[in-house]
């Protein structure tokens, strides 16, 4: 039996190793190939068919300060793993995102096997954005292949050296058999001209903090000139509940609050009949836009973060949501640092709501993002590629074409 590990951190990568464990485990029974997958990832892997080593889905941050404790937590989680390791080698390594651990754990199992196959899957968006050249293309060295699914990243790293696919985008599985938006809103409770704002706040702990008051007081806002909204807020992770409920009530908001495990289990619907969403910048951007639900973009870190960002590393980039990076223009408004107040995402809401050009704007601009994005498929060619990866010991003689 081949056994491979998935390495990933956060909720999005948890989100995207369960969809690519799902089509490993159809791939694997397809070529008559058996298949054990450990991870590192969260419930959704775990459910998806992976041993969890460790839960991750909540070890992740953005920024500097913001990083600082998790250090302790993640070198005992690096430790614990290794030993697991040393007793339990995989016969190949899957990497998804995550770059600082990911990078770690990649460089560390290349050198204790030299011939074990390393693959990155959604790699970091270093050709969107990076910190001075050399920085996380030293994945490169001991990667050997990365699975792209951005047409932009695989030029980015095919031009860095690299063996590279473009597989496409993941989410694209995602869309078939999804729930039409009249059942949607009829199980949802929503009644004649009632609207849906959605407000995703937070997948780590650090956003709710810095993103969650501003979002919810436009959220207010846009209740009290849309008296028929109706407001929802998914909690990113087990455990934001109360801190979403508090914020809420002292907005003076009238939300849903859902506990993530409901949130997970309601998604299709909340996307189908949401009509807009105020939101973190991330893979959610995508989801939305894949589903048709124009979107507010925010994003904010600490003040000692964003200034050593700024003046010590020039860190600028033109675009922080996918949306926007993917099609190279600023089709969903983006509100990032001090720019993210309740009234300008109030402003950039409102003609949202609205039947009218900027709203018919976006939804077009989603089109074209989809067929950007590329075919569905993504999956189970991300599969393939992987298993055809395993060392030929580790594949039965027997196995089907």
């Amino acid at each position: 039996m081949s056994r491979l590990l998935i390495s990933t951190g956060e909720v999005s990568g948890d989100l995207q190793g369960s969809l690519l464990i799902e089509a490993l485990h159809k791939e694997a029974h397809r070529r008559g190939q058996p298949l054990e997958i450990v991870a590192l990832g969260g419930e959704r892997m775990e459910r998806a068919g992976a041993q969890l080593l460790a839960n991750t889905a909540s070890m992740g941050s953005i920024g500097l300060w913001e990083v600082l404790p998790l250090i302790l937590p993640t070198l005992r989680l690096q430790r614990r793993v290794g030993r697991w390791l040393r007793v339990h080698p995989p016969d190949a390594l899957v990497l998804i995102d995550y770059v600082g651990a990911n990078v770690n754990l990649g460089r560390r199992l290349k050198s204790q096997c030299p011939g074990m196959p390393i693959t990155y899957y959604i790699a970091p968006q270093e050709w969107a954005w990076r910190f001075g050249e050399g920085s996380t293309t030293r994945l490169i060295a001991f990667t050997d292949r990365i699975l792209a699914i951005f047409p932009e990243e695989a030029r980015f790293y095919a031009a860095q050296g690299a063996r590279v696919s473009w597989v496409g985008h993941p989410l694209l599985d995602t869309l078939a058999n999804q729930p039409s938006r009249e059942d949607s809103r009829r199980q949802l409770g929503l009644e004649g001209d009632e609207r849906l704002l959605l407000v995703s706040p937070a997948s780590r702990a650090q956003e709710l903090r810095y993103l969650l008051p501003p979002l919810v007081v436009a959220a207010a806002r846009l209740q009290r000139r849309f008296p028929h909204l109706r407001v929802i807020v998914p909690a990113g992770l087990a455990g934001f509940e109360s801190c979403l409920k508090q914020a809420v009530a002292e907005a003076g908001v009238e939300a849903t609050v859902l506990a993530a495990a409901e949130a997970n289990r309601l998604r299709p619907m909340l996307y189908a009949a949401a009509d807009l969403a105020l939101t973190k910048s991330g893979t959610v951007n995508l989801e939305l836009a894949l589903r048709g639900v124009p979107q507010v973009v925010g994003y904010r870190v600490s003040r000692p973060t964003a200034f050593v960002a700024r003046h010590l590393l020039r860190f600028a980039v033109p675009h922080i949501s996918p949306v926007n990076l993917v099609l190279g223009e600023r089709l969903v408004p983006e509100l990032l640092q001090e720019r993210l107040t309740p009234d300008a995402i109030a402003a950039a809401a409102v003609p949202l709501l609205e039947e009218g050009p900027a709203r018919q704007s976006i939804l077009e601009g989603y089109g074209r993002l989809r067929a950007a994005l590329g075919e569905p498929g993504v999956t189970q060619r991300a599969a393939a590629a992987i298993l055809d990866q395993l060392p030929a010991a580790a594949v039965p003689s027997t196995s089907a074409a």
